[in-house]
């Protein structure tokens, strides 16, 4: 594998910090944040995207409303490299190919670029009134489905007929808004009437019903509303097909333009699909895909992040490492916490050296733009530790994100990092102090860099499915400016300059850790040089210091 860079990586969208990247670069370009950073994770809505805020991909194509080509260029100026997201499972409904599908039904060259269910499911099940096809049971008893009932989405074609495609995650079908003159012209209505039906046509869509079970309306005019629907939605790729396989090679291509050193896969373990499997992380299809994929990645010079929940016990983050991927730290949030709450460092002492035992290469993070993972934990805490958890950053203002709607299923709590912490500035600074020196490449969310507390009414004004916007602020230039003068802000900042610029951390680093009770030690040690972390979990003391090879102090914090 080649070698990377493990210098702390900043994380946020394009629009998080003043509105632009070009304002995120001004950011960057102040002397209080040059040089902490030498990786950026811009999350995905500088693509042109629709849904998900930017994991429903039309193109990537840059998001000309948010950055440009010459913002990117800057970011190499600065020595910043990229991370960026590629969506393996998934494109837009509004994505050229799928607009193709809708204009030219089954005369577009890309009907096989997406997944006509009913030729899926040929010959395993049983066709339904509803024009899908059912699957036999035993064939999808062990699928592991993202929403109730069935992946899919009923398109209507040109020609009137209406296909089912493959749809793992979100979709919605919006009808058009009706007027009098409409169903006078459609359904030979006096405009009075008319002008009445469509008022009541218009309520009920409104209330969540669709024209089929409207029994006063003409079929003439239910007609006419399905053709003329539209959809919204991120529509399952065919990976079978040459054409999809292109797109592939077409957005590496793309994304290492850009600049991008990782290429994060979002949804890679959805994306095999065969009849008689989980159509999640199959296996063999998974890793073939994953194969082929990294033969086009290795050709652009990008290195393969795949990204994947799954419970410690399942030993899923081992199985990705010892085929060669880089992996996602997703303990270290949950267990930073344990540690700070039960004030003993043995869990994740424990778990630094089994990173080391096992060179598992790994990205690790405290916030993020999803939430605090819990599912991860399950064989690493205890479910009482969980549960415990789990009370205490809802206690503090933290929401519960169940799996897929299933109780008692544990998978996030949506949170800022800072107010999981109880907004201490003692503890988020030790936070940040222990994820400096845990093996891996730090990750750091943009709202925790800058103290953010939790934004209950972010989330009041997305509504239904908005939990996540707790964590999610945009912050002003001016918010940041006052920000910028917080002791914490400062703190946090200067330890990622250390951690940058200090020859002591890299790929070939020697790591040692040891716990003795609320005791905590990390020492990293390369060419000479050292860096050491001695922190007391009871007291959120803690002392950083690092040498030269010559034996000079560089650098010394403590708290």
């Amino acid at each position: 594998m080649d070698k990377m860079n493990y210098g702390p990586m900043l994380n946020a969208y394009p629009d998080s910090c003043g509105g632009t990247l070009k304002d995120i670069l001004n950011l960057l370009s102040r002397d209080e944040l040059k040089g902490a950073f030498s990786s950026f994770y811009i999350l995905p809505s500088l693509y042109h995207t629709d849904l998900d805020r930017g994991f429903s991909v039309i193109d990537y194509g840059l998001n000309r409303e948010l950055a440009n080509r010459e913002d990117l260029d800057k970011l190499q100026d600065l020595g910043i490299d990229l991370k960026l997201d590629f969506i393996l499972n998934h494109a837009s409904v509004l994505s050229p190919q799928f607009q193709d599908i809708l204009k030219k039904g089954k005369d577009s060259p890309y009907c096989d670029f997406f997944i006509d269910w009913n030729k899926f499911w040929e010959g395993h099940g049983t066709m339904t009134e509803e024009g899908y096809i059912q699957p036999d049971a035993e064939l999808i008893r062990d699928m592991f489905f993202r929403k109730p009932g069935l992946p899919i989405l009923m398109v209507r074609m040109p020609d009137g007929s209406d296909v089912p495609f493959w749809n793992t995650f979100y979709q919605e079908i919006r009808y058009p808004i009706l007027d009098g003159q409409d169903l006078m012209e459609i359904a030979d209505l006096q405009y009075g009437e008319a002008q009445t039906m469509a008022a009541k046509i218009n309520e009920a869509i409104a209330q969540g019903k669709t024209p089929k079970e409207l029994d006063f309306v003409p079929q003439s005019i239910k007609d006419y509303m399905e053709a003329h629907r539209k959809y919204l939605g991120q529509m399952d790729l065919n990976v079978n097909s040459p054409l999809v396989w292109e797109h592939y090679e077409n957005t590496l291509k793309t994304l290492s333009g850009y600049g991008a050193h990782i290429v994060r896969l979002d949804a890679f373990a959805y994306a095999s699909k065969e009849v008689g499997a989980k159509n999640f992380f199959n296996d063999p299809g998974t890793w073939d895909l994953l194969q082929k994929v990294r033969v086009l990645a290795d050709k652009y010079h990008v290195t393969l992040l795949p990204e994947i929940h799954a419970s410690y016990g399942e030993k899923t983050h081992e199985l990705v490492s010892s085929k060669g991927y880089m992996v996602y730290d997703f303990f270290l949030p949950g267990l930073t916490i344990d540690a700070l709450e039960r004030k003993t460092g043995a869990l994740l002492a424990s778990w630094a050296q089994e990173m080391l035992d096992k060179n598992i290469r790994a990205v690790n993070m405290l916030g993020c733009h999803d939430g605090i993972p819990l599912l991860d934990l399950k064989g690493l805490l205890t479910d009482e530790q969980i549960q415990s958890l789990i009370d205490t950053v809802v206690a503090r203002g933290g929401y519960i994100k169940n799996l897929h709607g299933q109780k008692n299923v544990y998978y996030q709590v949506n949170a800022t990092f800072y107010s999981a912490l109880g907004a201490d500035d003692r503890k988020m600074l030790l936070a940040r102090a222990l994820q400096m020196f845990m093996p891996g490449k730090p990750q750091i969310w943009y709202l925790d860099l800058f103290a953010g507390e939790n934004d209950h009414e972010a989330v009041r004004r997305a509504g239904p499915g908005g939990h996540k916007e707790i964590n999610r602020t945009n912050l002003s230039n001016e918010e940041m400016e006052k920000r910028l003068s917080m002791p914490l802000v400062q703190k946090q900042i200067d330890l990622l300059k250390f951690r940058n610029g200090n020859p002591a951390f890299g790929e070939d680093s020697r790591i040692t850790v040891s716990s003795d009770g609320s005791k905590i030690s990390f020492v990293h040690e390369n060419n000479g040089c050292t860096a050491e972390l001695h922190a007391d979990l009871a007291t959120c003391s803690f002392t950083v210091s690092a040498k030269d090879a010559q034996g000079n102090i560089t650098f010394s914090m403590e708290q």
